[in-house]
């Protein structure tokens, strides 16, 4: 799942758009390149959150850069029209 897109369904955060940077058992730690950064992503359980499969970053051998993360989820949003 590292790589994916997902939105937040829970919270007070619920509908905004991450990308997975990584996992742990059952948590998800999510990152959106601006608020949240690549190297200190939001702690979030799997339940909390749904999957978009359709779009997925490839992992760079050093890590998530912030600026891929943002565009990714900014190209998202203009072609699918969802606002967060």
């Amino acid at each position: 799942m590292t790589g994916m897109l997902a939105v937040s369904m829970a919270g007070h955060d619920k509908g905004k758009t991450y990308v997975i940077v990584r996992e742990e058992g059952e948590y998800v730690f999510l990152a959106d390149g601006v608020v949240r950064c690549a190297d200190r992503p939001k702690k979030k359980n799997r339940k909390h959150i749904q999957v978009n499969k359709q779009v997925q970053i490839k992992e760079p051998e050093k890590g998530f850069t912030d600026l891929e993360i943002s565009r990714t989820i900014k190209k998202y949003q203009e072609e699918s029209n969802v606002k967060s």
